[in-house]
């Protein structure tokens, strides 16, 4: 690990090689989401996109555990950089690895035996049931490299190594990009084609990480002996790690409300949002990408108690984070039916989707800080702001939102329910901030 890049860098510096890294990563991440609804979009078969978009709930389910132990550890690493604790960073890390691969088996065989209800639960019906079935079957069949992935795509980042996390990320997707026409067009598999290059191009992931933690990482594990941790520091890993998993729940619930809202008004509604959501990631992952590249720097300073490095760095990044979100609102709402028709022909679904896009995208600026607030939370281990903000945006303020908009407005309220409840996530996280972090930031 580069000591000086952490210690000594000029904040934009360290910030921007750290962080550009994870936004390539991140891109990619949004190139295997948007490469299954586009060549699933060239069959022109409204239910097959209806019922393969049905799946990004539970995608973003495995995201969920994975990141109990991606984010949480990564968290938990950097700041025993900070402590100058090696030991300790490989056991944490053999802990997260050996402890995800045992949970996404165990959610694989829940996700298969409670299939059929959890298919009708999202959203489904007669009409896409099978599609959805099958690319629901494969994502749990695949859930444990899934969910593998997101590990050492965190934990590499901790030590520094965020460029190998971006290749890795980079060469699953290219995988996955090659397979998808290959699958779901050439072998006439549809959903299954879909989903088995997805799991193929994230076991290509998993391989290319371990390579690097056995043959690179100075300081990260993969030896079963080093498991045992402290308890302390798996309640660190969990007290972060559950938060981060609850906002990517709360993703999931959130889709799976919209979508049942969006069913009395026909399957090309949801087939619209489907793209949309992909559509609108890309604005989201680079955000996330440019919030979470901050969180080895973020941590590392915590854990040496440097308060000034500490306050220019959010200084630098909320500015930053803010102003590319403003490009990223005005292109994608100026882009909005030349993207949408991009996916589908349709002239219904295209205008639409023009619609939901823009209302997705208009509140970009207000996701930023909230993404930015929420991992500065993990990396000092703040469990309480992290818990608080996890449950807000795309949870309880969005749940409310979303009750009250559909009284008001009906279906133009399902639209503006989120762009309405990312406001005011925002002005609570900043609250929050300014409460819980007084000290450390202001």
């Amino acid at each position: 690990m580069e000591n000086k890049l952490f210690t000594e860098e000029k904040i934009s510096i360290a910030y921007i090689r750290l962080a550009m890294p994870l936004v390539m990563s991140m891109v990619v991440s949004l190139v295997y989401n948007l490469a299954d609804t586009f060549f699933v979009a060239q069959t022109n078969n409204t239910a097959l996109v209806a019922g393969v978009s049905l799946g990004a709930p539970i995608f973003t389910l495995l995201m969920a555990f994975g990141n109990i132990f991606g984010q949480g550890g990564s968290s938990l690493i950097s700041r025993l950089l900070g402590q100058q604790n090696p030991d300790g960073v490989r056991r944490a890390s053999s802990f997260c690895f050996y402890v995800t691969l045992m949970v996404g088996v165990v959610v694989g065989i829940i996700m298969l035996v409670f299939r059929t209800p959890i298919l009708y639960l999202i959203g489904g019906d007669a009409e896409t049931f099978s599609y959805a079935s099958e690319y629901y079957t494969w994502l749990a069949i695949g859930s444990p490299v899934v969910m593998a992935s997101f590990i050492h795509s965190n934990l590499l980042r901790s030590e520094g190594l965020s460029k190998e996390s971006m290749i890795g990320t980079i060469g699953g997707a290219v995988v996955n990009i090659i397979l998808d026409p290959i699958l779901i067009s050439g072998l006439a598999m549809g959903a299954s084609g879909a989903a088995i290059a997805t799991v193929i191009g994230y076991v290509f992931s998993d391989v290319f990480f371990l390579f690097i933690v056995v043959k690179k990482s100075s300081c990260l594990s993969i030896r079963p002996r080093e498991i045992p941790i402290p308890a302390r520091h798996a309640s660190q890993i969990l007290i972060v790690g559950i938060p981060a998993a609850i906002t990517n729940l709360m993703q999931s619930l959130s889709i799976v409300l919209v979508n049942q809202f969006l069913l009395p008004y026909g399957n090309e509604k949801i087939a619209a949002m489907g793209i949309v959501l992909k559509v609108s990631m890309i604005a989201l992952l680079i955000l996330t990408g440019l919030a979470f590249g901050g969180q080895p720097l973020f941590g590392y300073c915590f854990g040496a108690m440097d308060k000034k490095r500490l306050r220019e760095l959010f200084s630098f990044t909320i500015r930053f984070i803010s102003a590319v979100a403003l490009v990223l609102t005005a292109a994608l709402f100026i882009l909005a039916p030349v993207l949408m028709r991009c996916f589908m022909d349709n002239e219904q679904i295209v205008s639409d989707g023009t619609v939901m896009l823009r209302w997705q995208v208009v509140s970009m600026v207000f996701v930023g800080i909230v993404l930015l607030i929420t991992i500065i939370f993990q990396s000092a281990g703040k469990a309480l702001g992290s818990f608080l903000l996890s449950i807000s945006r795309q949870g309880v303020v969005f749940l409310v939102v979303l009750m009250v908009a559909v009284r008001v407005a009906g279906y133009s309220g399902i639209l503006a329910s989120q762009a309405i409840a990312d406001v005011i996530t925002a002005v609570f996280a900043l609250i929050l901030c300014r409460t819980l972090l007084k000290k450390e930031l202001f």
